[in-house]
This record gives structure tokens, C-alpha cells and sequence, in this order.
């Protein structure tokens, strides 16, 4: 069994400001889908300025929207600590509130600048998918978004015991999502919108058999939220993907 050292969530300190590992790999994994967004872009003949313009707003918008859902089903703990609503350096970003912020953000962007809205997310889903498989090691600097106790040869001993890595389940399931979607975007009959709706079903598919081991899911009386939306999402992308072929 992996047995890791404990490692230190401030990186390094300038003066009084404290750098932490969690935003230092949030940064990377947000820098590294940028660059394969915007190669992306000029693939499909989209001005990347317009792209990265999107990306100014929807990363801010999106990050208020992954601690506002956060927050919101941890409510009788933060009502108790107002002042914790903002320590996003300590965790508690919640995916499904990101993709509602960012969502909203590119259907009202793509409003107003003329955009096709499912071209346009299209090149986004690799890199928030490839960003979610990334972002999850910030967990592990945190130790959170681990899972049950295991006796399992790859368990990591966290907080006490050995458990489920199940923030590393879900980085692998993350990149091998990322690497089919970045095939699925070069077949022909692929329709615009296919790849960001396929990005919502496979992401869901595999969150919903991982929250099932995790010991911090956020919950809506004796049911997992995750896994509630996850089911919901499925269905949905599915449900438009079937609609919108027999439309064509």
C-alpha cells in the first residue's frame, strides 16, 4: 500500500502571502486546457481572441459558481462561518457548480457576440475535462475527496487510514475521457455539440460509480447530489443527442 509523506499545502510564502499548491495546480490545469482551447479554435476557424475573451469571464464566473454550489449544500457549517465562504484555497469547489457558471456564461456570450453556442463548447469539453483530471491532485495536497477505508494493495493512507484514492479514480477516469473525446472530435459524423454533450455523459458515468466510495459526498437528505446530477445528466445529453440526429 502507498504510504505517501505528508505534503505541505503552501507551496512557498512571499512576505505575508501564502502560496498554496491548490491553486498553483488549479492555475496549470486551467493554462494547459487554455492552450489546447485556443488550438482548437483556429482548427475550427474561430478567432481564439474570441475564445480567450470567453475564457476571461467564464474562469471567474465559474469558480463563484463551484463554491457557491459548494457552499450552499454545506450550509449549516458555513452559516456558522461566514468567514470560510472565501477560503477556496482549502477546497470545497464543487465541478457541477462550474459547468452551471460556465454554461450560462458561453450562452449569453455566444448571444451577443453571434456565436454558435455548441460549436463553441465543443472545443471547450476537452479542456475542462483534461482540467478536472488535473485539478483533482489539489485534492490530494488537501487530503479531501478521499474515500472509505480499503485493504486494497493501491489504498492511501490518509487521514488515519488506508482508503480509496478516489480522487486519483477520478483523474484516470478524467484523462481517459479527455483522450477519447479528443478522438471523438475528428470523426465526420460528429455533429456540433456532440462532443461537449458526450463530455457530459462519459464525465457523469464515471462520477457516478466513484461518489459511491468517497466519505465527503455533499448530500440532499439520505441521497448524493453528485450522483443525483450525474443520473440527470445523463440522461439529458443523451436525451438531446437523440433529439437533435432524428431533428436533422
Amino acid at each position: 500500500m502507498l504510504k505517501p509523506d505528508y505534503i505541505d499545502p503552501v507551496a512557498f510564502e512571499i512576505g505575508p502571502l501564502s502560496v498554496h499548491w491548490y491553486g498553483i495546480i488549479m492555475a496549470s490545469a486551467i493554462f494547459l486546457g487554455l492552450i489546447i482551447a485556443l488550438k482548437e479554435s483556429k482548427r475550427r476557424n474561430l478567432n481564439p481572441d474570441t475564445f480567450l475573451d470567453l475564457i476571461i469571464i467564464a474562469i471567474p464566473i465559474s469558480i463563484v459558481g463551484a463554491r457557491t454550489y459548494y457552499v450552499i449544500f454545506q450550509w449549516d457549517y458555513y452559516s456558522q462561518n461566514i468567514q470560510d465562504i472565501i477560503a477556496v484555497w482549502e477546497g470545497g469547489l464543487a465541478i457541477h457548480g462550474a459547468l452551471i457558471g460556465a454554461t450560462l456564461t458561453a450562452i449569453i456570450f455566444t448571444k451577443i457576440k453571434g456565436i454558435k453556442f455548441w460549436k463553441i463548447v465543443d472545443i471547450a469539453a476537452p479542456s475542462l475535462i483534461l482540467g478536472q483530471a488535473i485539478g483533482r491532485w489539489g485534492n490530494f495536497i488537501n487530503q479531501e475527496a478521499y474515500g472509505y477505508k480499503t485493504d486494497l494493495p493501491w489504498g492511501m493512507y490518509i487521514n488515519g487510514a488506508y482508503r480509496h484514492p478516489t480522487f486519483l479514480y477520478e483523474s484516470i477516469w478524467d484523462l481517459s475521457v479527455f483522450i477519447f473525446l479528443m478522438w471523438l472530435k475528428k470523426r465526420d459524423n460528429i455533429k456540433n455539440g456532440e462532443v461537449f454533450l458526450t463530455y457530459i455523459m462519459t464525465y457523469s458515468l464515471g462520477r457516478f460509480f466513484i461518489e459511491r466510495l468517497r466519505t465527503d459526498s455533499l448530500m440532499l437528505g439520505s441521497l448524493r447530489v453528485a450522483q443525483v446530477i450525474s443520473i440527470l445528466l445523463i440522461i439529458g445529453a443523451g436525451s438531446l443527442i437523440y433529439w437533435r440526429r432524428n431533428k436533422a
